[in-house]
């Protein structure tokens, strides 16, 4: 069961909305419960009495609470960094502002049911590869990590560090045998790291920021993908 959100002021605009998620349920045959607020402070409260939300499409012009503002207390507030936040605008002009919320996509309204296919496509994906795990040994020892749950790898001559937001654990192996297995949110900015785009707080050219502070330098020779990978996913 997926539990997706809408928020925005607009009420025929989250009727709207609404119709076309059901569709795309109906027609993939997905399980969903759709939930909808007309304010940043109702959806607020609701998560702050511990409601779940996997997807959730919030508008940036709300009244009092903005989307930025409400996206800020998702990912910082409540270290929510699983749910998939998809912003809705009329204008255009915010994408750059929306980069430290991680946001799955931009739409710009009005938005068509091919918009909403393809983005909800995208988030089942997503959240679909959350569920996996990355295992290694370490020792006579299997550990198991959820991908969500690991900001970076990072090598170490022979040993291989995985950090996650819990615990660091070394293993021996190659970066690049790592890097060939994991899902499509991991990035590789350097010969020695490996990142979760989901745990980025900030990003420049040449370094990448993590939400526990962790501050990594990106390589001459991975910009350019980096940076295309990025805004390629949502940014």
């Amino acid at each position: 069961m997926y539990h997706i959100g809408i928020c925005d002021d607009g009420k025929n605009f989250c009727a709207s909305m609404e119709e076309m998620i059901l569709y795309y349920t109906r027609e993939k045959e997905v399980p969903a419960e759709i939930k909808i607020w007309y304010t940043g402070e109702g959806l607020l409260d609701y998560l702050d009495k511990d409601g779940h939300i996997d997807i959730l499409f919030l508008d940036i012009e709300l009244f009092q609470l903005s989307g930025v503002e409400v996206g800020d207390y998702i990912r910082n507030r409540l270290g929510d960094r699983k749910m998939q936040i998809i912003y809705v605008s009329g204008k255009p002009s915010y994408a750059l502002q929306l980069f430290k919320n991680q946001p799955m996509d931009f739409l710009i309204k009005p938005i068509g049911q091919p918009q909403i296919d393809e983005t909800l496509n995208l988030a089942v994906k997503i959240l679909g590869k959350n569920t996996g795990k990355f295992e290694f040994q370490c020792g006579r020892d299997y550990y198991y990590i959820p991908f969500c749950e690991i900001m970076y790898f990072a090598s170490d001559g022979r040993k291989i560090r995985v950090v996650s937001i819990q615990e660091e654990k070394e293993f021996y192996g190659k970066l690049k045998d790592v890097a060939d297995n994991l899902p499509q949110e991991f990035i590789v900015i350097h010969k020695s790291y490996v990142v979760n785009r989901n745990h980025i707080a900030r990003y420049t050219y040449e370094i990448v920021e993590l939400i526990d502070g962790t501050v990594l330098t990106i390589s001459k020779a991975n910009r350019k993908q980096v940076r295309e990978k990025i805004l390629q996913e949502g940014m």
